[in-house]
């Protein structure tokens, strides 16, 4: 009687906060392997963004100007800003749809693993891919197209980018509830391709008519994109905590779509 009080009670009780924090990483460190050994996700997710700075801001726009800027620098933030959105929509919204799909999330919840633990493993990965991205476009626009920036330039540009990235996380999640296994992929491209267009991303801002860019001023694309333009001396100017607010506010709206979908899948599946 005894020995069943104390399995009970070890059920129970939270466990220590240092084997949390062990299972977090666990689970965010085969969250990684597990994409990394997709090569659609990791290859595409990666390439895209490289491919297309290398065609427009290294091979076709090497000696143009974007403002105070050139356009590869211009370009570097901007495409650094549509591959963080790749990385993050792919690995949560298509990641969670699929996953709930088959039935993971079920074994998830079976197991004694923190619930949390697994959605700091999507935004951890998608943070991940994007410190790649990011660090690969520096190097291409440093070393082939003329780009000189200070370390901490750099380095703010990363952090920016990075942080940026947990707006499109939690745009994801929301996606990843209510779409279909099959149909996440499409539904994420429906999004993220019209999105970077209209946000400026594939080319200055400034190239599209005036009624996109006063619409583009609604999306969280643009805002990211404005707040690492600023970091390398370029942009449209305004204050960073107007764009910092927008993607916070962006981000708890997501939060809110993604809790009610999983509220609605956890009554379908316990009742």
């Amino acid at each position: 009687m005894a020995s069943t009080s104390a399995t009970l009670t070890s059920v129970v009780s939270p466990m220590p906060l240092d084997r949390n924090l062990f299972i977090f990483l666990k689970e965010a460190k085969y969250e990684f392997l597990k994409y990394l050994r997709i090569p659609l996700y990791s290859l595409s997710t990666v390439m895209l963004p490289v491919m297309f700075y290398v065609l427009f801001g290294l091979l076709m726009g090497r000696q143009g100007r974007a403002g105070q800027i050139g356009v590869s620098t211009y370009l570097m933030a901007t495409y650094g800003t549509f591959g963080v959105m790749g990385a993050s929509l792919f690995a949560n919204g298509v990641g969670v749809a699929s996953d709930r799909g088959l039935g993971w999330m079920q074994v998830k919840r079976a197991s004694p693993m923190p619930p949390f633990a697994y959605f700091f493993a999507k935004f951890v990965v998608s943070m991940i891919f994007s410190s790649i991205i990011i660090v690969l476009l520096l190097t291409l626009g440093t070393l082939f197209g003329g780009v000189r920036t200070p370390t901490i330039t750099a380095l703010s540009l990363l952090a920016t980018l990075v942080f940026g990235a947990i707006p499109f996380c939690a745009m994801g999640l929301a996606i990843g509830y209510f779409a279909g296994p099959n149909s996440a992929p499409a539904l994420v491209n429906m999004i993220y391709l019209p999105l970077s267009f209209a946000s400026g991303l594939w080319f200055p801002i400034e190239a599209l008519p005036k009624f996109l860019q006063n619409a583009a001023t609604f999306l969280p694309p643009y805002h990211l994109a404005q707040l690492a333009l600023q970091v390398v001396g370029g942009g449209r100017g305004g204050l960073n905590s107007v764009h910092w607010k927008f993607l916070v506010g962006f981000t708890l709206l997501c939060l809110g779509i993604a809790r009610i979908g999983f509220q609605r899948d956890e009554g379908k599946t316990y009742g």
